[in-house]
């Protein structure tokens, strides 16, 4: 009898697990800012149409002070402005932006300049930026020239919000941290409306709260760092994370091969002036925040796997997934240790 009863108790279970609720309703939205496509999903948000108009409206305006503020297109911006103004003439930023500006300090600090936010001008000279004209090797001349340029060192903020640079030329470039940054004031306008179960991201930058739809973790995809990757392709590997953001990083979205073949993708390493050069194809973060995970992807891209294994082991508020690139092709996953535990 009691095994009759055990197995009726397990058959009872199988049949609930095959006969889950319905998912929760979402409300969802896309948009563009900073040159990238944006995506909201709240779950079970009982918003009518005008309420989700005017939320939308919210959310946009809340990107474009970002953009008002650290944008590199803008000719207003106070970051474009910033970049104009002169040698040691202390330059008063809104608070956000002395937010920003002060992590990324930070964390060029504490990677010994893997992370430098003054790439600009070797961005531009390898065909990256806003000012590029074509993807091309430079002249050991004209790259000497733009890294005389650069240097997070050059750059001071004081505690009451006033940046200064002591190069001449020196320009900021917050492209490494803004996005992530804007995830997470989205996701701050959307909790301060009282919504608890969220998504925002913007472009490969991804925030989340409380359960999915099914009331589970968010499960995240990470792209296989396959050359131009589209959606329809496989997977690297899925993560199931609430209440965190994660990143990734890559070099197979945006590169040129020269006339050897060779890959040069568009993040710089600040030490040598010139894309980085090692066997891995891409880095997950996962941290509390969309700023930390956005800062810490480039971050370990530079430093490469030995070197950034050591990083972000060091930290305890963040895990790394590092994707290897293999001679023959295939790539292989090398988790940090939290990883695993980061994500369950």
């Amino acid at each position: 009898m009691k095994i009759v009863l055990a197995a009726a108790v397990l058959l009872t279970a199988v049949s609930s697990a095959q006969q889950l609720p319905p998912p929760l309703p979402v409300t969802a939205w896309q948009g563009r800012t900073m040159g990238s496509d944006y995506t909201v999903k709240i779950v079970d948000a009982k918003l009518d149409p005008a309420a989700t108009e005017g939320l939308k409206r919210e959310i946009e305006e809340v990107l474009a002070e970002v953009n008002r503020q650290m944008s590199n297109y803008l000719t207003d911006s106070e970051l474009s402005r910033f970049n104009r103004a002169p040698a040691n003439q202390p330059f008063k930023v809104s608070g956000d932006f002395a937010r920003v500006s002060r992590f990324a300090l930070e964390l060029s600090r504490t990677s010994q300049g893997a992370f430098d936010p003054t790439l600009g001008p070797l961005i531009n000279l390898w065909g990256f930026g806003e000012q590029s004209r074509k993807q091309e090797i430079p002249s050991p001349a004209a790259l000497a020239e733009a890294k005389a340029k650069t240097g997070w060192s050059h750059l001071t903020l004081s505690e009451e919000g006033m940046l200064t640079k002591d190069l001449p030329g020196l320009a900021l470039d917050l492209g490494a941290v803004a996005k992530g940054f804007g995830v997470d004031r989205m996701i701050a306008t959307l909790q301060a409306r009282g919504f608890k179960n969220c998504y925002a991201s913007i472009a490969g930058e991804v925030r989340v709260t409380g359960k999915n739809p099914r009331g589970t973790k968010w499960n995240l995809g990470i792209s296989l760092p396959s050359d131009n990757w589209r959606e329809d392709q496989p997977m690297a590997a899925q993560v199931a994370i609430s209440d965190r953001a994660l990143s990734t990083s890559g070099d197979y979205q945006k590169f040129f091969r020269d006339a050897s073949g060779r890959r040069h993708c568009h993040i710089i390493d600040a030490r040598t002036g010139s894309p980085v050069q090692h066997d891995v194809a891409g880095i997950t973060v996962v941290a509390p925040d969309g700023m930390t995970a956005d800062g810490l992807s480039t971050t370990l891209f530079v430093l490469g796997s030995v070197e950034g294994m050591k990083y972000i082991e060091a930290r305890t508020d963040a895990a790394a997934l590092f994707i290897i690139r293999q001679n023959d092709g295939t790539f292989r996953q090398l988790p940090s240790s939290r990883f695993a535990a980061m994500t369950r």
